[in-house]
C-alpha cells in the first residue's frame, strides 16, 4: 500500500509542477520573460504563493524549470521531424525548416541570455549537431551532398548559418535561409 500512496503523490507533485510550468509558457508568451513574477504564477496556477515556494526558490528558477521543458520539447520535436520518411536530403531540410523556425521563436535579453547558459542548453546543442551531422552523412553517401568537407563542419555550419533565423520575420524568409544553407552543402560540379 506505502508504494500506490508514494506514486499518488509523485504524481499529484508532476501535475503541480506541470500546470506551474504551463502558466509560465502563458506569461512568457503574453508578456516576456520578464512578465513571470512568482505572484503571477502562484495567481494564474491556482496555488497558494507558498506552495509555489515548495517547488521553486524564486522566478529565475522556474524559468529555468520551464526552458529546460522547452529544450526538450524542441529535441522532441527534431527528432520526429528526422524520422520521418524521405531522402537524406529531404528529412535533413525539414529538420533545419524546423530548427530555423525555433531559433526564430527566441527571447533575447539579459534574462535569455542566463537561461541559455545551463548544461541542458550545451547537451541539447550537442543533441542536434550529433542530429545534423548524421543526416549529412548520410546524404553525402548517396552523392548527394558534398563529401568533401567532414560532416561535422558542414552541421556546424549549418547551425551557425541559421542562427540568422532569429531576424527574419516571415516563414518564406525562414525557407530562403534554409534553401541557401542547403545550397552550400550541393556537390562541386
Amino acid at each position: 500500500m506505502p508504494k500506490l500512496w508514494n506514486e499518488t503523490i509523485d504524481a499529484h507533485r508532476h501535475a503541480v509542477r506541470e500546470a506551474i510550468l504551463d502558466t509560465v509558457t502563458t506569461l512568457v508568451e503574453s508578456g516576456g520573460l520578464r512578465a513571470v513574477t512568482m505572484s503571477q504564477v502562484a495567481e494564474q496556477t491556482g496555488i497558494g504563493r507558498a506552495t509555489l515556494y515548495k517547488y521553486f526558490s524564486d522566478a529565475e528558477t522556474v524559468l529555468q524549470a520551464w526552458h529546460e521543458r522547452q529544450v526538450a520539447a524542441h529535441l522532441h520535436q527534431l527528432g520526429e521531424v528526422r524520422d520521418r520518411a524521405g531522402t537524406a536530403v529531404d528529412r535533413l531540410a525539414a529538420v533545419l525548416k524546423a530548427y530555423a523556425a525555433i531559433a526564430g521563436r527566441r527571447h533575447g535579453g539579459e534574462l535569455a541570455t542566463l537561461l541559455h547558459q545551463g548544461e541542458h542548453v550545451t547537451h541539447a546543442e550537442r543533441h542536434l549537431a550529433g542530429v545534423v551531422e548524421s543526416l549529412v552523412a548520410e546524404a553525402a553517401e548517396a552523392g548527394d551532398l558534398r563529401g568533401d568537407v567532414p560532416a561535422g563542419e558542414l552541421a556546424q555550419y549549418c547551425l551557425h548559418a541559421l542562427t540568422a533565423a532569429a531576424a527574419v520575420t516571415s516563414e518564406t524568409a525562414v525557407r530562403r535561409l534554409v534553401g541557401v544553407t542547403l545550397d552550400g552543402l550541393r556537390p562541386i560540379p
